[in-house]
């Protein structure tokens, strides 16, 4: 299973778990906050909006929490501003990792990010040292039982998807990043979406072994430790029961 697809099945069940927690709270006010900031607090208009907003109903935040995150973006209300941020590094076995971060501080950020680097085995990069080996994508997840492949490929493929891999119990169709909002819309009436977002996929998957497939989980479970992580994207391939 490809990194990519692996820590998003991982986090996926983890927003869940976790869904009380102040931190996972705060990480979709801030995505909500930026994408206000960035287009304006109606998500009819501002498709960026739009996924924050239905990210974060996903784990269950409170809709006065989603508002009051809407106003402090568009100005509404005071409150901290928050930068966009993409860090570069390498983990244990050379995994090519992307993290991006939403902070008030750079230079903090930047110090933390780089110290949970070294302690799990890895390095942080420059700007654009892992950056080529990702494109960015959209990617649509569904229950792998709930429909069979077969049937979702066609329909996918009939929506202007570019692909369909399984991942885990999931299904996720692929699409470009422009496309991903066409394609949900013509889904979501025939299978049951559990998630969507637009991501950074690898073009070309660093086969690992199992114990360096553990060593960067668990850097990667660090990095998101950290409340200034909004999303991780890695470049390893393992055998899918390393995480379980």
């Amino acid at each position: 299973m490809s990194g990519h697809s692996h820590w998003a099945t991982i986090k996926h069940k983890k927003a869940a778990a976790d869904a009380k927690k102040n931190k996972v709270f705060s990480k979709m006010a801030r995505a909500i906050i930026v994408a206000a900031k960035q287009g304006g607090g109606d998500p009819d208009g501002n498709i960026k909006l739009q996924y924050a907003i239905e990210a974060a109903r996903a784990v269950n935040m409170p809709r006065d929490n989603i508002e009051r995150a809407i106003k402090r973006g568009t100005g509404e209300m005071e409150g901290i501003q928050f930068e966009e941020v993409t860090y570069e590094g390498f983990g244990p076995g050379g995994v090519a990792l992307l993290v991006e971060v939403l902070s008030d501080n750079r230079n903090r950020t930047a110090s933390e990010i780089r110290k949970v680097f070294e302690q799990h085995g890895g390095k942080m990069g420059a700007a654009g040292s892992v950056g080529y080996m990702f494109e960015r994508k959209g990617v649509i997840r569904i229950p792998a039982n709930t429909t069979t492949e077969d049937d979702l490929m066609v329909a996918s493929l009939d929506a202007g998807a570019d692909n369909l891999v399984r991942s885990g119990e999931l299904f996720e169709v692929v699409t470009t990043p422009s496309d991903l909002d066409k394609v949900r819309k013509s889904l979501e009436g025939k299978f049951k979406i559990e998630s969507f977002e637009w991501t950074m996929l690898p073009k070309n998957p660093n086969k690992i072994d199992q114990e360096t497939g553990k060593r960067v989980l668990d850097l990667l479970d660090a990095l998101d430790e950290n409340d200034d992580v909004q999303k991780l994207y890695s470049d390893f391939d393992i055998a899918e029961s390393v995480a379980s």
